[in-house]
C-alpha cells in the first residue's frame, strides 16, 4: 500500500506540473490578482489606478465579464477600442490580463430583441434585464450570439501575450433558480429520451406507477415544478433528473464558449470558469474541457457562526481548505478568483471580518496549493447594486482600505518566501501517509435534498463535518469522484453515500481487501442509483461490506438531545442515527446510551482482508465522535496524526508549513524546535498565521 501511495502522489505531481509549466511558473508558488471594471471609471483615472494595483503588490488583473453592453453596444457591432487602451495601461505596470467572457450580462438590445432567451422561474415569470446570470443555458439564440460574441473577443486578443488566460462567463450559474422555459422543457426530453431511450424505461426508472405518474411517451414529461406539485412529488428522482440535467446545461453552456476560445487563440493562455463554492444547481466537476476550474470564496457574509464568539468574522475554519480540495483534483491545479476583501452587502447581514482575517484567508488559500488569488475588487463602487462592497481601496479610489493593506503584506511575504522555494520539494513521509480521499457525488446531494426526512438534514453539511474532522487530524485530503483510482490513499472516507450501485460497493471492497481503510457514515447505501430501494432488507447493498445489519435509523428534533457512548466519552445527537447490528467478526465501537434502543451499536469496525471497514451510524452536529472515531481508524491502521485545536488548520505545501487559526482564542502550535519560523510565532491570535520549515 505505501507503494502505491508514493505512485500515487508521484502521479498528482505530475498532473500538477505539466498545467504549471504550461501556464504557471512553479517558483512563483502563487500569483494574485484583482478584479478592475475600466468601464465603470473615467479612463484619466485608469492610469493611475493600474499603478496603485502594480504598487501594492499584484501581478494580473482581471475584466470585462460584465461589459457586453460596451463590447457590442448594437448588434454585430464590436467596440474593443476602449479594452485595448485598459490592457495597454495595466501591461504599462507589469500586469497580466485575465480576459473575461460577458456572458453573465447580456446586453439590453439583446434581451428586448430576443426575449425568447429569458430564463424562466417555477412561477412562470421570466427574468429581467438589470441582473445578471437571467438567460437560459438551453436557449439555441443565446448560444449563437453568446458565440459570435466570445469568437471576436478571442479573435481580437488571439495572439496578445498580454493576455495571461481567459474566465469564460462569472459563476455560471442561476443563483439557486432553475429554468422552465420553453426551450429547457424541450431540451429536457430530448436529455431524457437520450438516457431512457424508450419510455417504458424512464416508467421503471422514475417509478411512475407511484400515484398513476405513468407516461405514454416524451412529449408528455414536463419539468417537475415544485410549486405546482403542491401536495408532494411521485417521483423524486424526476426531479434529480431534471437537476442532473440542468448541471449538463450549465456544462455544455460553459464547453461552448471554451471550444470558440480555444480554436482561436494562443495555447499559452490558459481557460478557466469561476465556481461557487456550496452551490449546488450547477456540479462544477462536468466541466473537463477547461484547463482547470476555479472558484470564488467568501467566508464571511453572515451565513456562519465559525468557531468561538468571533468566528462569525472568521468564517469556517473548514471553508476554504475544503474549496482548495474539492477543485484542485480534478486536474491538479486551481486557484480562486475571487476571494473576499473585506465587508461585503450581498449577506444575510455583512459584519467587518476580524483584524486579521483577510491576510489568513490569503495563506490558507495558498497552502491548499492553489496557482493564484484574486480579489473582487479593486476601487469600492460609487453607484449600482454593491455599493457597500470593499475593495482595495476605497470610495475615494486611492486610500488602501484594511483588506487591500492584507492583501499588500501577504504579497510581500510571498515575495520573501519565493527567495526560500526549492523545485521538486517532496512532501513530509509522515504527512502524505495519512493522506486521505473523501467521495463525493452531487447526486446525493441533489436526492437527499428532496428527500431529506427529517428538516435537519443537509447533505454538505454532512460531508464538510467530516472533511473538518479529517482536518483537525493534520491530514492532506482530495475531494474526488467514483472514478478516481483509490489505491493511493491509506484512507478513503465516503459520507453519506446514500445512492450506490453493486459496481461501486465491489470497488471499495477491492480497496479494503487491498488494505485500505474505508469509513462509511449514516445514510450510505440506502438506495439505488435511481432512488429506489431495493427488494432486500435495509441497506442490503453494503450489508456484507461492513459485516452489520442496519435495524433501523431515528431522528429527533433539534431540541432533543440524545447520548452515544464511545471510549468512555459522551457525545451528543439529534439530526440521523442508523442501530446497527453487528456480526461475526465486527466489533462494536459506540452504543446508543438512552432513547429504548440504548445499548445498541452507533459505531462498528471490522476487519476485511488487508484493510478495514469503519461505519459511523450517528450524525452529531459538533462532528466530535466523528473526528474521535476517524482519529482511531488512523491510529489502528499505524498512521500517526496530528490533533490541532478546534479552529486551526495546519497544511504543507512546497516545503512550508502553513498554520492559521480560525478560533476566537489563543491557540499554541506544535513547531519542531529544529524548525525555522519564517513568519508570524508559535502562539497564534485569533486570525494569526504561522509559516514555518
Amino acid at each position: 500500500m505505501k507503494k502505491t501511495l508514493l505512485m500515487g502522489l508521484a502521479l498528482t505531481c505530475g498532473l500538477a506540473s505539466q498545467a504549471q509549466k504550461q501556464f504557471f511558473k512553479p517558483e512563483k508558488m502563487v500569483e494574485t490578482g484583482v478584479y478592475y471594471y475600466p468601464e465603470a471609471w473615467d479612463p484619466a483615472q485608469w492610469d493611475r489606478d493600474f499603478k496603485k494595483m502594480s504598487d501594492m503588490g499584484f501581478e494580473f488583473t482581471h475584466m470585462a465579464e460584465f461589459a457586453w453592453g460596451q463590447m457590442e453596444p448594437t448588434e454585430g457591432q464590436y467596440d474593443f477600442k476602449w479594452l485595448d487602451k485598459a490592457v495597454e495601461l495595466a501591461a504599462k505596470h507589469n500586469l497580466k490580463v485575465i480576459m473575461c467572457t460577458p456572458s453573465a450580462t447580456p446586453p439590453v438590445w439583446l434581451t428586448r430583441k430576443y426575449p425568447e432567451i429569458l430564463v424562466e422561474m417555477q412561477t412562470g415569470q421570466t427574468g429581467q434585464h438589470g441582473t445578471r446570470e437571467h438567460y437560459s443555458w438551453s436557449s439555441a439564440k443565446y448560444r449563437e450570439l453568446t458565440s459570435k460574441m466570445v469568437e471576436a473577443m478571442a479573435k481580437h486578443f488571439a495572439n496578445d501575450k498580454r493576455i495571461w488566460g481567459w474566465q469564460i462567463d462569472n459563476e455560471p450559474s442561476h443563483y439557486g433558480t432553475y429554468d422552465y422555459s420553453p426551450a429547457a422543457q424541450a431540451n429536457f426530453r430530448i436529455w431524457l429520451q437520450k438516457k431512457y431511450k424508450t419510455i417504458d424505461n424512464l416508467n421503471k426508472a422514475w417509478g411512475t406507477a407511484f400515484w398513476s405518474a405513468i407516461y405514454s411517451d416524451f412529449s408528455q414529461i414536463e419539468i417537475p415544478n415544485e410549486k405546482r406539485l403542491y401536495s408532494g412529488i411521485a417521483s423524486p428522482i424526476s426531479v434529480v433528473d431534471f437537476k442532473r440535467f440542468s448541471a449538463d446545461e450549465c456544462a455544455s453552456f460553459v464547453s461552448m464558449q471554451c471550444n470558440v476560445i480555444k480554436a482561436n487563440v494562443s495555447k499559452e493562455q490558459f481557460v478557466t470558469s469561476n465556481f461557487m463554492h456550496g452551490h449546488t444547481d450547477v456540479d462544477p466537476w462536468r466541466n473537463k474541457d477547461l484547463d482547470f476550474i476555479s472558484y470564488t470564496m467568501y467566508p464571511v457574509a453572515g451565513y456562519t457562526k465559525g468557531v468561538g464568539d468571533q468566528g462569525f468574522r472568521l468564517g469556517d475554519p473548514w471553508r476554504i481548505s475544503y474549496a482548495n480540495d474539492f477543485f484542485r483534483p480534478l486536474k491538479g491545479v486551481t486557484g480562486v478568483m475571487e476571494l473576499q476583501p473585506g465587508q461585503v452587502n450581498w449577506g444575510s447581514y455583512n459584519p467587518q471580518p476580524y483584524p486579521g482575517a483577510v491576510h489568513a484567508w490569503l495563506w490558507n488559500a495558498f497552502a491548499g496549493g492553489l496557482d493564484f488569488i484574486c480579489s473582487y475588487r479593486f476601487r469600492q463602487p460609487l453607484f449600482g447594486g454593491e455599493q457597500f462592497h470593499y475593495g482595495m481601496v476605497g470610495t475615494d479610489g486611492v486610500t488602501e482600505l484594511n483588506g487591500g493593506q492584507q492583501y499588500n503584506q501577504f504579497m510581500k511575504e510571498i515575495r520573501e518566501l519565493r527567495k526560500l522555494y526549492k523545485p521538486n520539494t517532496q512532501m513530509p513521509k509522515e504527512y502524505a501517509a495519512r493522506k486521505t480521499a473523501l467521495l463525493y457525488n452531487v447526486d446525493n446531494v441533489w436526492e437527499t435534498t428532496v428527500q431529506p426526512q427529517t428538516y435537519q438534514w443537509n447533505q454538505i453539511t454532512h460531508v464538510t463535518k467530516c472533511y473538518n474532522a479529517v482536518k483537525l487530524l493534520s491530514a492532506p485530503v482530495d475531494i474526488v469522484g467514483e472514478d478516481r483510482d483509490l489505491s493511493s490513499y491509506p484512507v478513503v472516507i465516503a459520507p453519506a453515500y446514500q445512492m450506490v450501485d453493486e459496481a461501486l460497493v465491489a470497488k471499495w471492497k477491492k480497496y479494503v481487501e487491498n488494505g485500505g481503510n474505508l469509513v462509511l457514515t449514516v445514510r450510505t447505501g440506502l438506495k439505488d442509483r435511481n432512488g429506489h430501494f431495493r427488494e432486500a432488507q435495509w441497506a442490503n447493498a453494503i450489508v456484507d461490506l461492513i459485516g452489520a445489519k442496519i435495524a433501523m435509523n431515528d431522528m429527533l428534533d433539534n431540541d432533543i438531545k440524545a447520548k452515544v457512548s464511545f471510549n468512555g466519552n459522551t457525545y451528543f445527537w439529534n439530526n440521523w442515527a442508523d442501530m446497527l447490528e453487528p456480526m461475526q467478526g465486527t466489533e462494536t465501537w459506540a452504543t446508543y446510551a438512552d432513547q429504548f434502543y440504548a445499548g445498541k451499536a452507533s459505531v462498528i469496525h471490522r476487519k476485511l482482508g488487508k484493510g478495514t471497514v469503519t461505519y459511523i451510524g450517528t450524525d452529531t452536529d459538533d462532528g466530535k465522535l466523528e473526528k474521535d472515531v476517524l482519529k482511531k481508524v488512523y491510529e489502528l491502521a499505524g498512521i500517526s496524526t496530528n490533533e490541532q485545536p478546534e479552529g486551526v488548520m495546519v497544511n504543507w505545501r512546497d516545503g512550508f508549513w502553513i498554520a492559521v487559526n480560525y478560533s476566537s482564542s489563543n491557540v499554541t502550535i506544535n513547531i519542531p524546535q529544529d524548525a525555522k519560523i519564517i513568519f508570524g510565532t508559535k502562539e497564534l491570535t485569533p486570525a494569526g498565521v504561522v509559516v514555518w520549515k
